[in-house]
C-alpha cells in the first residue's frame, strides 16, 4: 500500500507513527515479510559515525570598530588558516586545514594533534578560539590587525557546510608492502598486517536506499547531533558503479552534501580527529529518515550486512597510482568478524566508524520522530542515478609552457 510523506508526517502529527531502525526492520521483514511490515511501519532510521575529510564551516564574525576588510587578508583560529576569499567578515574553515607549523616539517610520521577539525569541535563545545588576522586595509575597512576571542553563540552566522559525506559504501584497506604506511583509512601494516575499513554496513543511510528513492536535495537529516539538510550530491559522487542485483554498489558510490546549523550540534557527534602520518578529519554523525512509500522502498531498507559487498585494496601501491586492481570481495558481515581472508592469508579487520555510535543516531532519530520533533520532507530534486551517466573522474593532467 503506496503512502505519501504528507500522509507519514500527519501520522507523526498525530502520535501514531510507526518507526523502526535499519537494523530493527531486518528482524520485522525476517518474520512477516515485506507486504505485511510495508503496511504498518512508516519510517526506517538510519546512522552513521565516521571520519569525513570533506567537511567544514562557514560564518561570519561581525564588524569590528574601526572595520576591517578580512577577505583577502590573512585568518588564523587558534593559529589554524582559514579560507577569507569572500566579503569583509566572512569566513571558511576546513576540517582538514592544519597549522603552517605543522608536523610535516618535523620528524616523520608525524602527529598531526590539531586541525580545523578540532577548532570547529572547540566552538561546538562553547570554548573560546583565538582568532588572529592581518588586512591590507582599504578607505572604508581601515583597520589592518585584529586579535581577538571569539565564541560561537557570540557571531552572526555559523553553518556546518559539507561537500562530501555519507559514502554509499567504501574500499578496504591492506598493504602488501614491506613497510608500514599511513593513510586516511589509518596505520595499515606491512605484509597484510591487518585490514581497515568505514562504513555502517547495514545501518549506512545511502546503503538503505540504493537508487536514491527517497534521499535527494532537500532531504531533511540529523547532522552533527541537529538538524541538517541534503544540498546537493557530494563530490565524487559516482553512482554508476557496479551494482549486485539487490542494488547494493559494490565499490565507492553516492555521496551526500549537507549542511546545517552548528550552534545547534553537539560535540558528541562531531568530534575533531587526527590520524598518525596523514592529517586531520572530522568525525561527524549523520542520520537519514527513510520515509517507507512502498514495498520497493522498504525491501531496500531490510539489506543485510552479508548483502554488502566491497572491493579489497592495496594502498600501497594499487591507490595512491590509481591503477584499476582489487584483492578480491568481501562482506560487511566478514568484515565485522574480526577477521577476513586475502591472498590466503587471515588478516585481522577494524573499522574507522562506530556501529555502536550509528545505532545510537538512528535510535535518536527513531525518538525525534515519534516525540513529533522531527518532521520529514519531500526531497525537491532526486540526486543523479545509477543510469545517470554520472563517475567520478579522474585528474587529466595536460602541459603547459
Amino acid at each position: 500500500m503506496a503512502k505519501t510523506i504528507k500522509e507519514i508526517n500527519d501520522k507523526i502529527k498525530k502520535g501514531n507513527v510507526v518507526v523502526a531502525t535499519a537494523d530493527e526492520i531486518i528482524d520485522m521483514v525476517g518474520k512477516k515479510g515485506i507486504k505485511e511490515t510495508s503496511k504498518h511501519v512508516d519510517v526506517v532510521t538510519t546512522g552513521t559515525f565516521g571520519p569525513m575529510c570533506s567537511s567544514g564551516m562557514y560564518f561570519n564574525i561581525g564588524h569590528s570598530k574601526p572595520k576591517i576588510k578580512l577577505g583577502g587578508g590573512k585568518v588564523t583560529l587558534n593559529d589554524v588558516p582559514a579560507y577569507t576569499g569572500f566579503a569583509a567578515v566572512d569566513l571558511f574553515l576546513g576540517a582538514a586545514a592544519i597549522p603552517d607549523a605543522d608536523p610535516r616539517n618535523q620528524i616523520y610520521p608525524g602527529e598531526f594533534k590539531y586541525g580545523g577539525a578540532h577548532v570547529i569541535e572547540n566552538l561546538v563545545s562553547g570554548k573560546d578560539v583565538k582568532l588572529q588576522a592581518t588586512a591590507y586595509g582599504t578607505d572604508c575597512y581601515p583597520r589592518k590587525k585584529l586579535n581577538t576571542l571569539i565564541k560561537l553563540k557570540d557571531i552572526n552566522e555559523a553553518v556546518l557546510l559539507n561537500i562530501r559525506n555519507c559514502y554509499q559504501n567504501y574500499n578496504v584497506a591492506v598493504n602488501l608492502s614491506a613497510k608500514t604506511i599511513y593513510t586516511y583509512m589509518g596505520v595499515l601494516k606491512p605484509n597484510l598486517g591487518n585490514a581497515n575499513y568505514c562504513s555502517a554496513g547495514q545501518l549506512s543511510p545511502l546503503l538503505n536506499d540504493p537508487y536514491y528513492k527517497t534521499i535527494g536535495i532537500g532531504t531533511k537529516i540529523f547532522l552533527g547531533g541537529g538538524e541538517g539538510y541534503v544540498f546537493w550530491q557530494g563530490t565524487q559522487h559516482s553512482p554508476c558503479v557496479t551494482r549486485k542485483p539487490s542494488g547494493v554498489p559494490q565499490a565507492p558510490a553516492g555521496t551526500l552534501g549537507v549542511f546545517g546549523d552548528l550552534k545547534k550540534m553537539s560535540p558528541k557527534w562531531l568530534v575533531g580527529s587526527s590520524f598518525l602520518g596523514y592529517g586531520v578529519t572530522l568525525t561527524v554523525g549523520i542520520g537519514v529518515p527513510i520515509p517507507v512509500l512502498n514495498e520497493e522502498i522498504l525491501g531496500y531498507t531490510a539489506v543485510k550486512d552479508e548483502d554488502i559487498y566491497t572491493q579489497v585494496v592495496d594502498y600501497s601501491d594499487a591507490y595512491p597510482n590509481g591503477k584499476q586492481e582489487n584483492l578480491g570481495e568481501i562482506n560487511y558481515k566478514q568484515l565485522k568478524s574480526g577477521t577476513i581472508k586475502v591472498k590466503g592469508k587471515n588478516v585481522p579487520t577494524a573499522s574507522l566508524s562506530s556501529y555502536s555510535k550509528a545505532i545510537e543516531i538512528a535510535d535518536t532519530l527513531k525518538k525525534w520522530i515519534k516525540e513529533k520533533k522531527f518532521y520529514l520532507s519531500e526531497n525537491v530534486q532526486p540526486l543523479p542515478g545509477a543510469n545517470s551517466g554520472v563517475k567520478c573522474k579522474p585528474l587529466m593532467e595536460r602541459s603547459f609552457k
